[in-house]
């Protein structure tokens, strides 16, 4: 069955087709279907992955799955948290950024965590279901690991010491990652999904 994840960043669609493997389905993303990114117009999480999601189900005629997830740093009052993506204006331009933001701010007071809220849309735009994930963890001083995308080679997670979420082995953080942990609590339904192509109104 052919599920729509309305990203338009290629390393988010990899890390959910890593997730979600085992699962029938053909992941598909807004670039391979020709439509553009939606909206993020709103100030919670959970409130832009469920507008993405019924946004663009119906225009895909497609099951869509969308996420909304960010970094929220405590010694800047949550930031860059819904903005995350829009920090700066490239991934590189966004680490440098949160960098000199903390640059006065000692280790131990660099605590933060990720965020990750997750909504899956019908077609018919009549079923929203949701789930979120969260994970612990603080900012390195500096960029380390090629493994992720992102804020990942800052951020250290409580889970895995001394080393950053681009530090480590895909398994090892989609087990423990913000999303990963949002789409393990929707396999359930998504796996129904897959093997029924539908699922109860709610």
């Amino acid at each position: 069955m052919k599920l729509l994840v309305a990203t338009g960043n290629p390393g988010k669609l990899v890390e959910v087709r890593e997730i979600l493997a085992g699962l029938d389905l053909d992941l598909v993303s807004l670039a391979d279907l020709g439509l553009p990114a939606p909206e993020e117009p709103f100030d919670t999480f959970q409130q832009n992955a469920a507008a993405k999601a019924t946004a663009c189900a119906p225009r895909a005629s497609l099951w869509t799955l969308a996420d909304d997830s960010g970094l929220c740093v405590d010694a800047l009052q949550g930031a860059p948290g819904v903005r995350s993506a829009r920090f700066a204006d490239t991934e590189e331009a966004r680490r440098r950024k949160l960098l000199d933001h903390l640059r006065a701010i000692p280790a131990a007071r660099r605590t933060a965590h990720f965020f990750c809220a997750v909504a899956l849309a019908s077609p018919d735009g009549g079923r929203l279901y949701r789930a979120e994930g969260r994970v612990e963890g603080r900012i390195a001083d500096a960029p380390r690991g090629a493994n992720g995308f992102g804020y990942d080679p800052l951020f250290l997670p409580d889970e895995a010491p001394g080393r950053t979420l681009a530090e480590l082995e895909a398994a090892e953080k989609n087990r423990l990652s913000h999303r990963g942990r949002a789409l393990q609590r929707l396999r359930p339904l998504l796996d129904r999904l897959a093997r029924e192509g539908n699922l109860p109104a709610r």
